[in-house]
Formats: C-alpha cells, structure tokens, sequence
C-alpha cells in the first residue's frame, strides 16, 4: 500500500519566516497526503552549525521521512550523510536529504530549482558575462544552474576570498577552463560595468539580513538581476534594480521549484508546479513570481 503519511524538517538558522513548510503541507493537502513540516532551527535549539549530524541523526531516529537544509548546513551536512546523488556530490552542497530504509541519502534541488525559474522568469536575458554574488551552498548551486543554462563565463564575488577560488576551480572543472573566474569585492564595479547580468546568492536581503548586498550605483539599465532570497519576495536589492530599469527576477520561482524537486524526492509524488506558484504569490504578499 503507498504511503500516505509523511513527516519532514527544515534544518537552518534563523528560519522562523520559511514559506517551506506550507509550500509542502499545502500541496499535500491537495494530493491528499498527510504530512507535517517541522522548522529545527539551531538558533531556536541554542546549538551551532556543527550540530546539524546530531539533528540529522535525531531526525532518522524519530521516523522522519526526508528535511531539507538551508544555510548555514548545506555543506557541514555531507559528512553526515550515507550517499550522496551526483548533483549534490558535484556541489558539495545538499538542501534535501531522504531517508530510506535507514540510510540518509543527500540531494540537492537548488540547481534545478534555479535553473526553471531563470527560464521561465528571464527567457532572454543574454548570459555571456554574468557576475554572481555569493560562494555559499546556495551559491554554488546557482553557479552550477547558470552554467547548465548557457552561460560562457561566470565570475563569482564572495567577501571570503578562497570560498570563491574553490568554487570557480569546480565549476571549471566540470564545465571547462575559463567558463569560471573567482573576483575580490574591490573588483565589482569593473566587472559590473561589462556584464550581461548579476546573480545574488548571500542571504543580505532576507528579514534577518536587511540592506543592499553592492553599492546601489552599480546597477544600470541592461543590467539583469537574479535573486535567490525570496522572504521578502521584493528585497532591496529588487526595488532598487528596478528603480533603474533593470529586469529583475525574484527568488520565488527558485523557492517553488526547488521544493517541488524535493516534494518528489521524498513522496515519489508529482507536485502540481502551477499551484505551487500560486501558493508562494500568496503566501509572500501577492507578488508576482514572473516579471
């Protein structure tokens, strides 16, 4: 008989304000399902990053089926972890972890997630040059998704320095020398001033992280920008683009799809997308997912 009982978590820092766990429980409710998505936040719990291999193991433990993991354990996760798909191990980040038949297995939807909403929201945005903030899980999801969609050159920003060296050498190793460069803060301007679009991947910009993630007068018309924060769906960021003419996606479309990724990964369910973007439009204030 298929299951129809599930029992889920979100593991991450400061997620009080997460749309996951309606995002799944809604669209269980309209497949019938009866399903439970718990918030395991290690601010809450008073513990570190460290611990998510206690939480992990807790979870298992307790009879989850599946949690997805958001910063900052996407990579202090992996060493926890039984096995790992091969996107997620070509990353070295996981934001969705099954558990099956006592085994913690660790996914990650976050690429395919982006890589959806990227085309469904900006279908003709030129990616010749594109300059991505963030070398983070998230980071190296987006970078690993706009390559996939065609981008010739991605030049990653990250105010840790040897974060982005490390993450450029593995897109370059995966998608060819010289489609990834790795850039110091300092060097932003220059290469805003020559590119094709800027994708943000740090969490500045989120209800905990308020403010601008560059200095506003970098922005320009011609100049696209892609979000991955999307509580709030209209960050800062976004407004200010927008302000100057630039066409502008949100990070709701990711949130929607990287969840639907991970809905099918832990029931072997196929979510309904549409409803889905529906749901986060209402959920976040009725702002559109699509500009």
């Amino acid at each position: 008989m298929a299951q129809d009982s599930y029992l889920v978590g979100l593991i991450g820092s400061g997620i009080g304000p997460s749309l996951s766990p309606a995002l799944h429980e809604r669209e269980a409710d309209r497949q019938g399902l009866r399903y439970l998505y718990r918030l395991i936040d290690i601010d809450a719990l008073g513990v570190t990053p460290d611990a998510v291999g206690d939480l992990v193991r807790a979870a298992r433990d307790l009879g989850f089926d599946g949690l997805n993991i958001t910063h900052p354990c996407k990579r202090l996760v992996i060493e926890h972890l039984d096995a790992l798909d091969p996107q997620a191990e070509a990353l070295g980040a996981v934001n969705t972890v099954v558990f099956e038949d006592g085994r913690a297995i660790g996914h990650n939807t976050d690429v395919t997630g982006f890589a959806a909403s990227f085309a469904r929201g900006l279908p003709e945005a030129p990616l010749e040059r594109v300059v991505q903030l963030g070398a983070g899980g998230a980071g190296a999801a987006v970078a690993h998704a706009t390559l996939t969609l065609g981008a010739e050159r991605v030049t990653v920003v990250d105010a840790l320095p040897e974060r982005a060296v490390a993450l450029a050498a593995g897109l370059n190793r995966r998608f060819g020398a010289g489609r990834a460069a790795a850039a110091a803060p300092d060097q932003l301007a220059a290469l805003l001033a020559g590119a094709d679009g800027i994708v943000h991947a740090t969490p500045t910009g989120m209800a905990a992280h308020p403010g601008l993630p560059l200095p506003a007068g970098l922005l320009r018309p011609g100049l696209w920008v892609a979000e991955v924060v999307y509580r709030p769906l209209e960050t800062e960021l976004l407004r200010t683009a927008r302000a100057v003419g630039c066409a502008a996606l949100d990070g709701g479309g990711m949130a929607v799809f990287q969840a639907a990724d991970a809905f099918r990964l832990i029931t072997g369910r196929e979510p309904e997308v549409a409803r889905m973007l529906a749901d986060i439009a209402e959920l976040a204030g009725a702002v559109s997912v699509r500009d």
